[in-house]
């Protein structure tokens, strides 16, 4: 061979070894292990990521697509240093991108999740149970949430940490310093935490990668992290937090509720201190208190239509002081719904970890005004009642990794005589990988007050078969409820079998449980298929049965509902469904129940995400005597209308009509409401709601200006004014008034 045949053999030698390694064939990470160092030197937090501390600092990298790929390489590449000090736990992000394709809006804490983001999501405890999600977007505007067990997220949750970014020439970075202050984790000498880091990336198709690739094959989320390992010496830092308050207000009401058009009694201005207390017992254990605690809304909730519901509704709780541990309350039944908790004097919360795999938890307050929710088979009714005291207490043991067993207790004692109590036990067993098991039985005790004239005076309505009149008449009874389920979570078959039963004399004062004397059998079954094909992204089909009868066996209820549910690109999704019921209400067999549902939801364009619904329905008119089959429209639109980089508007509507068979109206209305933000930095904005309800002829205007130096220390100032409509008339009038201004200061000392 002469010198140009072997120079022309190694070319095609190095061309062949070239071309092998370009078709290695992708390899996610499963389940990595990242062993993280501390840093080398001081850490700013200015999204730079020049500082000496990142310096040979732990690199994730190889991230693997979720959605709409599955364990395949992404388009774009990430990278994250990891490394920590003696107080905080330090992450930069590098998000290589083309610039010019990153979405990224100036909003308000939490609002983040239309833009792209970047973050980690974190369970410090490695048993599943929840786990962290800590986010930022582009400008390094932070987003936080907490994540369940049961794969919900709890979005008012808050804690405090660093953050910076910024767009580069290559895409965008952001840095983030946690203090490990406000993470909670076991008490040992080095940590060993499970996590992954997950980037969202919004184009035509949410593009989702983790560092520690997701099998869909598998139900348990948390289960498939990876591990950050060798972090030493890592404490809670300062364990007492005090978080003063200042609370000023005035409010008009009507001088003649009679006539509106009298005007307004201008009340004198008043003011509130109150001051929550927060004391670290350990790295995984908290105590709070609240003396005097201002449990007021920054905004009201949004209105519900309510026109044809006999049930009561069900509200977010948006109030700081339930945030942590919130989860730990959580059980199948909503034995316990913090905002039966109204007005106290004082509050007291214990929340953490007892040992690593014991979770516990404890609420106790003296309250003003108590809500009392009494349930009934066919209808809520709702009583105010005057002072009391409740304790509730929980603890669950976690049972390997994903599941647990638990036991709740929840007690309310009024001044005035009377108390509710419930107590039981609930577990959730996974098996087999897909398969879950899981169960509750609770028991209640009720004793009335001696107080007809605060429920029931007049009334001779009875339950539990005549046993029981529902006057509060000082009567106690016990009540049962059971609940059962077999669930199963795979790539493509998901199934939920459930039982639910609850006997007439079953209530929880401390709770949301709104009906009773019902047993009801769900069998819900689905396909979930992913051709992530050029028109068609996914494609879910399910079928939804159930039936529900009293405790004397009489059948009230059962249906059937078919649905179909398509992912298109621009993130545009069409909703297909039909539900077939036959109800027994007032004693009247109604075999007609009818509901046809179309709904679509489109991202078409960066700045605007649009939700629309519309329902042609044969419901039963429950407020008419006697109860009949009407015919009816319900449309609800929703949008989210991104004006330029700092303005967002955010219009909703919703209209609900019913007719007789003849044509004639039963009822026929609207909820309009608006509200719209204008980010001035990343700590001022400007928030101005509107609301009009139709049904109620109520116009609530609501403008506030706030300064959000963290989730805690806050300033802000507002008002609250509602018009009502006159009697026979179009014209509004001034029914009352709000001024109100809160400042509140984050202590750690």
């Amino acid at each position: 061979m002469n010198y140009s045949q072997l120079t022309i053999a190694l070319l095609l030698l190095l061309c062949s070894t070239a071309a092998s390694f370009a078709q290695t064939p992708f390899v996610p990470n499963e389940k990595p292990r990242l062993a993280v160092g501390r840093a080398a030197g001081a850490i700013t937090i200015d999204g730079e990521i020049d500082d000496a501390g990142w310096i040979g600092a732990a690199k994730a990298e190889n991230f693997a697509e979720h959605t709409p790929g599955d364990k395949v390489k992404p388009p774009v590449a990430t990278e994250v240093l990891v490394t920590y000090d003696a107080e905080n736990f330090y992450l930069a992000f590098i998000c290589y991108d083309d610039p010019t394709t990153v979405r990224v809006t100036m909003r308000d804490r939490d609002e983040i999740f239309s833009d792209d983001y970047i973050g980690i999501i974190l369970d410090t405890y490695g048993d599943a149970a929840w786990a962290y999600e800590i986010f930022v977007n582009p400008y390094g505007l932070q987003g936080d949430l907490k994540m369940l067990s049961d794969g919900e997220e709890e979005m008012t949750f808050d804690i405090v940490f660093e953050s910076r970014g910024k767009l580069t020439t290559q895409g965008w970075q952001a840095e983030v310093a946690i203090p490990f202050s406000s993470l909670r984790f076991p008490h040992r000498p080095v940590q060993e935490w499970r996590a992954t880091f997950w980037r969202n990336r919004s184009r035509s198709s949410r593009e989702r990668s983790t560092w520690a690739a997701i099998d869909r094959d598998e139900p348990c989320f948390p289960c498939q992290f990876g591990y950050l390992t060798g972090i030493e010496g890592a404490a809670p830092g300062s364990r007492l937090e005090a978080l003063p308050s200042l609370v000023g207000y005035q409010y008009s009401v009507p001088e003649n509720l009679e006539d509106l058009r009298a005007g307004l009694k201008h009340e004198n201005p008043d003011g509130e201190a109150s001051l929550n207390l927060r004391y670290l017992l350990s790295s995984d254990l908290t105590a709070d208190i609240a003396i005097n605690p201002d449990f007021s809304q920054v905004e009201s909730d949004a209105a519900q239509i309510d026109v044809n519901n006999n049930f009561a509704l069900f509200y977010p709780e948006k109030r700081p002081f339930f945030q942590e541990g919130s989860d730990v309350f959580r059980t199948f039944t909503d034995v316990v719904y913090t905002r039966s908790l109204n007005d106290p004097l004082i509050a007291a919360k214990l929340t953490g970890r007892a040992t690593p795999k014991t979770t516990v938890g404890y609420v106790g307050a003296r309250d003003e005004i108590s809500p009392i929710i009494l349930p009934f088979d066919e209808h809520t009714d709702i009583v105010t009642a005057g002072k009391s005291v409740s304790n509730i207490g929980r603890v669950r043991q976690s049972i390997g990794e994903d599941s647990y067993v638990g036991a709740i207790i929840t007690d309310r004692r009024l001044d005035n005589g009377g108390s509710g109590s419930v107590a039981g036990a609930d577990v959730s067993l996974r098996f087999l990988k897909n398969y879950r098991l899981v169960g509750q039985l609770l028991a209640s005790r009720t004793v009335e007050p001696a107080d007809s004239d605060l429920y029931g005076a007049g009334d001779n309505a009875t339950f539990n078969r005549g046993r029981h009149t529902a006057a509060f008449d000082g009567e106690k009874y016990w009540g049962s409820l059971i609940y059962a389920g077999l669930e199963r979570e795979a790539r493509v078959w998901n199934l939920e079998l459930s039982y639910r039963g609850a006997s007439s004399t079953f209530r929880a004062d401390n709770g949301f449980v709104f009906r009773n004397n019902q047993r009801e059998g769900d069998v819900w079954t689905g396909l979930f298929f992913r051709p992530n094909r050029k028109v068609v992204k996914e494609v879910s089909t399910s079928i939804a049965l159930g039936r529900i009868w009293n405790y004397a066996g009489k059948r009230k209820d059962e249906w059937v509902s078919p649905e179909m549910v398509l992912l298109f690109p621009a993130q545009t999704t069409l909703e297909l469904g039909y539900l077939f019921s036959r109800e027994t209400y007032q004693g009247i067999f109604f075999p007609g129940i009818r509901d046809y549902r179309v709904g679509v939801s489109s991202r078409f364009i960066d700045a605007v995400t649009v939700e629309l619904q519309a329902k042609k329905i044969r419901y039963i008119a429950r407020r008419v005597e006697p109860p009949v089959l009407g015919r009816g429209w319900e449309y609800e639109a929703v949008a989210s209308i991104k004006s330029f980089e700092r303005l967002v508007v955010q219009p909703e509507y919703g209209y609900s009509e019913l007719s007789f068979a003849d044509g004639r109206k039963i009822y026929a209305g609207y909820v309009l409401r608006t509200k719209l933000n204008y980010q001035f930095t990343r700590e001022w904005f400007l928030r101005l709601i509107v609301q009009y309800d139709n049904f109620d002829r109520v116009l609530n205007i609501e403008p506030l200006i706030s300064y959000k130096f963290n989730p805690f220390t806050i300033f802000y100032a507002g008002s609250a004014h509602n018009y009502q409509n006159l009697p026979n008339s179009e014209d509004l009038a001034l029914s009352g008034r709000q001024f109100f201004f809160k400042f509140q200061y984050l202590l750690r000392l």
